[in-house]
């Protein structure tokens, strides 16, 4: 062999190696780099999750703010609406009153009603009743005749020019006052009562 053709000989094996050791590296590279772009897109993903989540929870924490203040808004006008609709019974009330008194059935639960609290909270004993001038004499005395048999004492009736509807029944220094007045007076209680009627009708017409 001469010296040429060992010459070309041991390029070509220079050759070969330089490019085995090159295909080695690209493959190597190539790999690197598919592995750092898969990374890379597994790391996009999560930030994106990430952000879509936080994004979700902005929109849930806005969503949720917006039924709260809603929800204020109509607490407060229901609120506003309550203390109208009040404002107007309260108005309207005396008048209620002095109507259901001059009608006979409605003018009898009134009493019935009156004598039931009291007959729970007076003692028996002399009562006495004060009622308006114009309640008819025929009802005051069945009332008295109904109270005969549940009473010691025969109660006494009495004409009170200032009283406008509904009976006013005392003894033993307590009151049970069931007169126009004395519920316009008791705002508390017939207020609470009145809410709960405009609730319910309020309820009603909703359904």
């Amino acid at each position: 062999m001469t010296i040429q053709t060992r010459t070309q000989a041991l390029l070509d094996l220079v050759e070969d190696d330089r490019s085995t050791q090159c295909a080695g590296i690209l493959d190597e590279a190539r790999a690197r780099a598919a592995t750092l772009l898969a990374q890379a897109h597994a790391d996009a993903r999560v930030r994106m999750r990430e952000a879509f989540a936080e994004e979700r929870q902005r929109a849930q924490d806005r969503v949720a703010a917006a039924r709260a203040t809603l929800q204020t808004r109509r607490r407060l006008h229901e609120q506003r609406r309550a203390s109208a609709m009040l404002a107007l019974c309260w108005q309207q009330l005396p008048d209620a009153l002095q109507q259901r008194w001059r009608e006979p059935a409605l003018r009898q639960r009134w009493v019935d009603a009156i004598m039931t609290t009291a007959r729970n909270v007076l003692p028996r004993g002399p009562w006495r009743i004060a009622h308006g001038p114009e309640w008819p004499v025929a009802e005051r005395h069945q009332l008295l005749a109904q109270l005969a048999a549940d009473l010691d004492a025969a109660p006494t009736l009495v004409a009170d020019a200032g009283i406008v509807a509904g009976l006013m029944v005392t003894a033993g220094g307590n009151v049970v006052d069931g007169t126009l007045a004395g519920l316009v007076d008791d705002r508390n209680e017939v207020g609470a009562q009145l809410l709960r009627h405009l609730e319910a009708s309020t309820l009603e017409a909703s359904t």
